[in-house]
C-alpha cells in the first residue's frame, strides 16, 4: 500500500483515486468545516486485491478487469454470481502490510470502534449516477487488525451485491469503471444526528437521538425542523417517533467486558442498540443551542455549494458538551459542476469572467497579451508587468501573498489567485473561467447550460471598484470617514493609477516602487544597457518626469520613492528577472550601488531634476541595506547630488534585513531620518521562508510571534530615537487584525495597495478608538 489519503490533505488529482464522498468532504474540511478526520483506503488497493485473489472460478479469475455481461432479469443467475464473488472476496486474506499500515494510522485517533464509508467514482464518459442511497452501506468495526481486515472486504463486496449489480448494468455502467475507495474515520457516541436538506424554497433538518444509523436503517421516524432559509427562523417544527438509538463501544476493553470472547467474531459492529426511555422518546432530539449551530452551518455552506444540498450531521458527544461535525457531503450534479475547480490562495480581490489563456513558459514573454483575458502561468516576474494591463485576471501555480504576482495584481486592481497546483495542466487556453480572487477559487463555467449563463451573469453585476470608495468631486471621500492620527499612506509604481488614487483618504506616498514605475519606460532593457549605449540624458528625462507626476499629483504631500533592488550589473531585465527567480539574496540593494553606482547615481540626478522643477515633497528610501557601510556611501552619493540642500528632503531607509534589529541606532547615527519596515523581506529571512512559494506561507507569514516581536522592537527602537517609523510591506493591507498592535506600539504611518485603502483606514480608527477607550477607563478608576 503506498499510501493513505488523509481528508485534510486530498487535491484535485486525487477525486478519482478517493472517491466522491472522501473528495467533497476533503473539500469542506480544507475550507474550515467542522468535519471528523479520516483517512481514504484508495480504490487502487481493491484493484490490487482483486487481481491477487488467485480464485479457480473463471468469473472471478477475470476480476477487476471483466464487465459481468450476465443477465440481470434472470434473478437466478444474479444472485448466483453475486454470491460466488461476494463470497470469494470475504475468504480472501488481505495482507498483512495493508492491514497494519492502516490500523497503526486509526491508533492516532486513540478510539475504539471504526467506521468504513465506501466513497465511488465513476470514469469519465459514463452516465451519471443518480440516487444511489441504500446501495452501499458504511460498515462498522473495532479497531483491531482482524476486524478493520473483515469490514474492509465487507465493504468492498458491496459492489458485487446482487443490488449493486442490478444496478450498474440498468444505468449503463461497466465494473471496470468503477473506483470504489474506502473512508476510515473514528465513531464516537453521539447525542444526535440526522440530515440537513436545504433548497430554494426552504430548509428541512431531521434528527434523532444517537448514532444517524437509525435514520438510515428507517427504525425511526425522526424529529423535523422546517426552516426559512433567508432568516434562518424556525417555522414549525414536529416530534417524530424513536424508540431506540445507537451508539458504541468506545474501547476494545470496555467492549470485550460487555460480550464473552466466544462471542467476538471478527464481523463483529461495536455498535450497541439502546432503547429510549419513555421521557426521551417525547423529548427533541436537538437542544436549541445544537438546532442553532447547525442553522449557522448550512447558512455559511450556502456559499460553498449553492442553495441545494444535502448534508449529514452528528452532535459528538465529548466530556460534557457536544461539538457538531459533517459527516457527509452531497449536492444536485449542476451545483457541483460549477463549484470550484480549482482552489488556490486569494492575492488580489474581485471576481471577472473571461477566456483563459495558458503560458507554460515564462520565459517565453510574448510581445503583448490579448486584451481581457486570464492569465494561467506558472509564476510572474517583475518584468512582465507591462503585459499586464490588458488582462484581466491573473491565475499562477506558484506564489504566495507577498509574490511578485499577488503584488502587481493587487496595485493594477486585477483579481488574482495565486499557487493554484497545476492550473496549466488543469486548465486550456479558451476554457471559459470565473476567477474569485476573494475566496482563491477558478470555477469552469463554460458548457454549464442555463445554470452556467446564470453563474457568469450574477458574477457580471459585481462592481468594478474592488475600493468601493464613493468617489466624485460633489462627495468627498474623507466625509465619511472618522479623523485618525496614525498616518495612513499609499503604496503606488503606476502613473495610470495617479488619477484614481490621489483623492483617496491617504497622507501620501509611503513607497514609490521604482523597480515597477521604470519599467514603463525601459523597453526591456536594463538602465545599464542604456547607460553603456549612450542615452543616458534620454533615460534620465523619461526618469525624472515618471518621479514628477506622483511628486505634482500629490504635493505637498510626501512621496517616498524606494531606489531600484535589483542587482545593478546585468546586461537585461530578462537576465536579471531570471537571476532573481532563482535566489532573492543576490546583489541586491544598496550592496549593488557600491558595485556600479552609475544607475544609482542617476536615480539620484532624476531626484534632483524633480527638485529643481520646484518639487519639494519627494524623499528617498533605501532598499535591503544590509550594512551600516552601505548605508553612509548612500548617503554621500545624495550630498554630492545636493538632495540635502532641499530641507524638506529626508533620507530614510528599509528596515527589512534582520540585522537592522541590532544596527538600527548605527544606522540613526549615520544619518537615516526614518526607517520602513518591509515585512516582505523581513519575513522570509526571519523565517527562512520564500515569499514565491506559496504552501510555506500559509503558516509561516508575517503573523508568526518572531516576525511581530521583530516589528515591536524596531517601532520601539525608532520611537526612543526619535524618528518616525512606517510600514509598507502587505502585512497590514493581508492581515488587518495585526493594525491594533501597530497602532499600540506607536507606528507612525502605514502604508498599503490602493485596494486596501478603506479597510485599513477603518482598521487604524477602530484601533486608536480602543486606545482612547482604555485610556479613558484606566483614568476613571
Amino acid at each position: 500500500m503506498d499510501k493513505l489519503y488523509w481528508l485534510d490533505q486530498i487535491k484535485l488529482q486525487d477525486r478519482a483515486k478517493v472517491g466522491d464522498k472522501a473528495f467533497y468532504l476533503g473539500r469542506i474540511m480544507q475550507r474550515g468545516y467542522p468535519v471528523v478526520p479520516g483517512f481514504v483506503v484508495s480504490a487502487e488497493i481493491l484493484r490490487q486485491f482483486l487481481e491477487n485473489l488467485n480464485s479457480s472460478e473463471s468469473l472471478v479469475a477475470d476480476l477487476p478487469h471483466s464487465s459481468l455481461h450476465l443477465d440481470v432479469a434472470n434473478w437466478r443467475q444474479l444472485q448466483q454470481v453475486a454470491g460466488r464473488l461476494r463470497q470469494e472476496i470475504l475468504t480472501a486474506t488481505v495482507p498483512e502490510e495493508w492491514v497494519r499500515t492502516i490500523f497503526q494510522a486509526a491508533r492516532e485517533w486513540q478510539t475504539g470502534c471504526l467506521i468504513l464509508r465506501p466513497t465511488l467514482a465513476v470514469s469519465n464518459g459514463t452516465p451519471s449516477m443518480k440516487n444511489i442511497s441504500g446501495l452501499l452501506e458504511s460498515v462498522f468495526c473495532q479497531c483491531e487488525p482482524e476486524a478493520i481486515a473483515y469490514a474492509l472486504k465487507r465493504t468492498w463486496s458491496q459492489i458485487f451485491r446482487a443490488r449493486s449489480l442490478l444496478y450498474w448494468q440498468r444505468a449503463g455502467i461497466n465494473l471496470q469503471q468503477i473506483s470504489l475507495a474506502v473512508l476510515v474515520q473514528p465513531v464516537e457516541n453521539a447525542i444526535a444526528s440526522g440530515l440537513l436538506s436545504a433548497n430554494s424554497s426552504g430548509w428541512e433538518i431531521e434528527a434523532t437521538w444517537g448514532l444517524g444509523i437509525a435514520i438510515a436503517l428507517g427504525e425511526v421516524q425522526p424529529d423535523v425542523y422546517y426552516i426559512q432559509q433567508a432568516t434562518g427562523i424556525v417555522l414549525e417544527q414536529q416530534l417524530g417517533n424513536k424508540m431506540l438509538a445507537y451508539g458504541v463501544h468506545t474501547a476494545p476493553e470496555a467492549f470485550s467486558q460487555l460480550v464473552p470472547k466466544s462471542a467476538l467474531t471478527p464481523d463483529h459492529t461495536c455498535l450497541n442498540t439502546y432503547l429510549l426511555q419513555e421521557a426521551q422518546q417525547k423529548e427533541y432530539a436537538l437542544q436549541e443551542e445544537y438546532l442553532q449551530q447547525i442553522i449557522a452551518l448550512g447558512t455559511q455552506l450556502v456559499s460553498e455549494l449553492g442553495k441545494s444540498f444535502t448534508i449529514k450531521w452528528t452532535i459528538a458527544q465529548q466530556n460534557t458538551s457536544g461539538k457538531l461535525y459533517i459527516t457527509q457531503v452531497s449536492s444536485p450534479q449542476s451545483v457541483i459542476n460549477h463549484r470550484h475547480f480549482i482552489r488556490g490562495i486569494g492575492a488580489a480581490g474581485g471576481r471577472v469572467v473571461a477566456t483563459a489563456l495558458v503560458i507554460n513558459n515564462p520565459q517565453h514573454k510574448p510581445e503583448q497579451l490579448p486584451k481581457g483575458v486570464i492569465l494561467v502561468i506558472t509564476a510572474i516576474a517583475p518584468d512582465w508587468l507591462p503585459l499586464l494591463h490588458q488582462v484581466g485576471g491573473i491565475i499562477t501555480e506558484q506564489g504566495g501573498l507577498t509574490s511578485h504576482a499577488a503584488i502587481l495584481a493587487r496595485e493594477l486592481g486585477i483579481a488574482a489567485v495565486v499557487n493554484a497546483t497545476s492550473a496549466t495542466s488543469l486548465i486550456q487556453t479558451g476554457e471559459r473561467l470565473l476567477l474569485d480572487g476573494d475566496r482563491g477559487e477558478v470555477y469552469r463555467i463554460k458548457g454549464e447550460g442555463e445554470s452556467g449563463r446564470e453563474k457568469e451573469m450574477e458574477m457580471r453585476k459585481m462592481p468594478e471598484n474592488p475600493l468601493h470608495l464613493p468617489i466624485s468631486p460633489s462627495h468627498p471621500v474623507t466625509s465619511h470617514l472618522p479623523m485618525i492620527a496614525t498616518q495612513l499612506l499609499v503604496n503606488l509604481s503606476q502613473s495610470s493609477l495617479i488619477e484614481q488614487v490621489q483623492s483617496f483618504p491617504v497622507d501620501g506616498v509611503g513607497l514609490l516602487r521604482s523597480e515597477l514605475m521604470v519599467l514603463n519606460i525601459l523597453s526591456g532593457q536594463h538602465p545599464n544597457s542604456w547607460i553603456l549605449g549612450g542615452r543616458q540624458a534620454e533615460l534620465l528625462e523619461l526618469w525624472s518626469e515618471q518621479i514628477m507626476q506622483f511628486a505634482r499629483a500629490f504635493a505637498p504631500r510626501p512621496v517616498f520613492y524606494r531606489s531600484l533592488d535589483w542587482p545593478q550589473d546585468l546586461p537585461s531585465l530578462s537576465d536579471n528577472f531570471q537571476s532573481a527567480t532563482q535566489s532573492m539574496l543576490g546583489e541586491r540593494g544598496t550592496f549593488s550601488y557600491l558595485r556600479n553606482p552609475a544607475v544609482f547615481e542617476l536615480e539620484l540626478q532624476a531626484l534632483a531634476r524633480v527638485q529643481q522643477a520646484g518639487y519639494s515633497n519627494v524623499n528617498l528610501l533605501l532598499p535591503f541595506v544590509r550594512t551600516v557601510e552601505e548605508f553612509v556611501f548612500c548617503r554621500r552619493k545624495v550630498e554630492q547630488a545636493l538632495l540635502t540642500e532641499v530641507s524638506e528632503f529626508q533620507l530614510w531607509m528599509m528596515a527589512e534585513v534582520p540585522s537592522v534589529l541590532f544596527l538600527l541606532p548605527e544606522y540613526i547615527k549615520a544619518g537615516a531620518a526614518g526607517i520602513s519596515i518591509g515585512t516582505n523581506d523581513l519575513t522570509q529571512l526571519l523565517l527562512g521562508v520564500d515569499r514565491e512559494q506559496g504552501q510555506l506561507g500559509k503558516v509561516f507569514n508575517e503573523r508568526h510571534p518572531a516576525v511581530m516581536s521583530a516589528i515591536a522592537q524596531l517601532i520601539q527602537m525608532a520611537k526612543s530615537a526619535g524618528i518616525p517609523c512606517s510600514i509598507c510591506g502587505q502585512a497590514p493591507a493581508i492581515y488587518p487584525e495585526i493594525i491594533d498592535k501597530l497602532v499600540e506600539w506607536g507606528i507612525t504611518s502605514i502604508s498599503v495597495e490602493p485596494e486596501a485603502v478603506e479597510r485599513t483606514y477603518q482598521a487604524i480608527a477602530r484601533a486608536e478608538q480602543r486606545l482612547l477607550l482604555a485610556a479613558a477607563r484606566r483614568k476613571l478608576h
